[in-house]
């Protein structure tokens, strides 16, 4: 008996999925657990498994096809067995689940909705309806005859004609190389002066560049592309309508000396490979520790209550190709830096290329945003609800400041938190980035 393959949510936040590549064939027998095809989820590139024995009848929709979870994608049965009815129940993806455009950038779903464009370069605007009298016709129609100046009026003379000029104004006509013949003047009885000059320069200058014309002006490529969403960009865009509106959120920033993080970090790069960590696993650890003496910060908001987590998951944003996920880095407090920089190299590496599991990037207690590495000082992150607070981390830059009365060089740190105000109040806050602070500029304290 035939057996329908539906579109399964593969991971728990996810309501529909691209069928990125179908990885058996019309025809091709599939055995229980036979992956099927890939599938992009909101979060990872995940398998579609076969559920039943048999062959791949049908791929019911294209590879590039989004379609909503329990949507029917494909179907196994038996050789030569009769689908007809049950792909008349349910064959037709819905209409508003169509293929994505394919990779070449083009404007092709907007051009199959509304009549082709006019392109810029080869007609105008608006096209008159009686040819001028000063342009030509034939093969120079469309760059228009240079149109005559208007005889500006004759400067006052002096005796025999002779121009009325300053002898400072006249020096600079003759190594400008402008006639004065034409220059009206502003001086005492219409004399030019050097004011008269600066306007006839600029002007000059103005007309030696040739003016574009119609048939000079050219556009190459199309004026714009439209992208379409990704599963993981329809996502955060869901994700942050649901945070920045319904969530109160204030920030708070401070400063932090990281000398003695910054000499820490090169006495355990020097031990080898097993020592190089990253400033960023260095901040996780301390803001793991922080979370556990502050658990009003490492909580949830649950609408009608607040979960406050005896565990510490920090979850780490990583910047992929259409967007940003965060995997989590699970009871942080109790990892060492080894342990916390070898499971932030993994994730971050397999989130870029798109393989996470669903555990592995959802359950995440506190969140932690560094754009240190791009060269930003600070910013505000948002809250990924039911998160009650993120710390956005910025680069280390070395300034002058005032230690025991006397101006020094020191490297600094700004963390900016965000939190939520249902859970966290300004004194929470403040007290965990005091807490954060003081692990960070005194290393051995994490270790303590």
């Amino acid at each position: 008996m035939a057996t329908k393959v539906v579109m399964e949510a593969l991971s728990p936040t996810m309501e529909e999925g691209r069928l990125v590549e179908w990885k058996k064939k019309e025809g091709e027998k599939v055995s229980t657990g036979d992956v099927l095809a890939e599938v992009e989820t909101d979060k990872a590139v995940m398998e579609l498994v076969a559920r039943a024995e048999g062959v791949l009848l049908k791929q019911v929709i294209t590879e590039g096809t989004t379609v909503p979870v329990s949507s029917l994608v494909g179907v196994i049965g038996n050789a030569g067995e009769d689908i007809s009815a049950l792909m008349a129940g349910g064959a037709t993806p819905p209409a508003a689940a169509q293929p994505a455009p394919a990779a070449k950038p083009s404007a092709a779903p907007a051009a199959a909705q509304a009549p082709p464009a006019r392109t810029p370069a080869a007609v105008p605007a608006e096209a008159p309806t009686e040819k001028p009298s000063h342009v030509q016709t034939g093969a120079a129609e469309l760059s228009p005859a240079p149109a005559q100046p208007a005889p500006a009026s004759a400067p006052p003379s002096g005796d025999g004609g002779r121009v009325k000029a300053s002898p400072l104004a006249r020096k600079i006509a003759a190594e400008r190389g402008v006639s004065l013949a034409g220059v009206a003047g502003s001086g005492p009885e219409g004399r030019i002066i050097r004011r008269d000059l600066d306007g006839i320069e600029a002007t000059a200058r103005a007309s030696e560049a040739p003016a574009p014309t119609r048939s000079t002006i050219q556009f190459s490529g199309e004026p714009f592309r439209d992208v379409p969403l990704s599963q993981i960009r329809k996502t955060i865009a869901k994700r942050l309508v649901q945070s920045i509106g319904p969530v109160p959120t204030f920030y708070l920033t401070t400063e932090i000396d990281m000398e003695r993080a910054w000499d820490a970090r090169v006495a355990l790069k020097a031990l080898g490979p097993e020592g190089d960590v990253s400033f960023n696993d260095i901040v996780i650890k301390a803001t793991a520790l922080a979370l556990k003496q502050h658990p009003n910060c490492n909580a949830w908001w649950q609408d009608d209550h607040i979960r406050v987590w005896n565990e510490v998951h920090i979850g780490m944003a990583v910047a992929v190709e259409d967007g940003l996920i965060t995997p989590v880095i699970r009871h942080a407090d109790l990892k060492s830096l080894r342990e916390i920089s070898s499971n932030a190299k993994d994730f971050a590496g397999r989130a870029r290329e798109r393989r996470l599991k669903p555990e592995e990037y959802t359950g995440s207690t506190f969140s932690v945003s560094n754009l240190g590495m791009f060269g930003i000082d600070e910013f505000t992150a948002i809250i990924n609800p039911p998160e009650a607070g993120i710390l956005a981390v910025g680069q280390i830059v070395q300034k002058m400041v005032v230690i025991d009365n006397q101006p020094v060089v020191r490297r600094r740190l700004r963390v900016t938190m965000s939190c939520d105000h249902r859970v966290i109040d300004g004194a929470s806050g403040a007290q965990f980035l005091k807490t954060l602070r003081t692990l960070l500029e005194n290393p051995l304290a994490m270790v303590w």
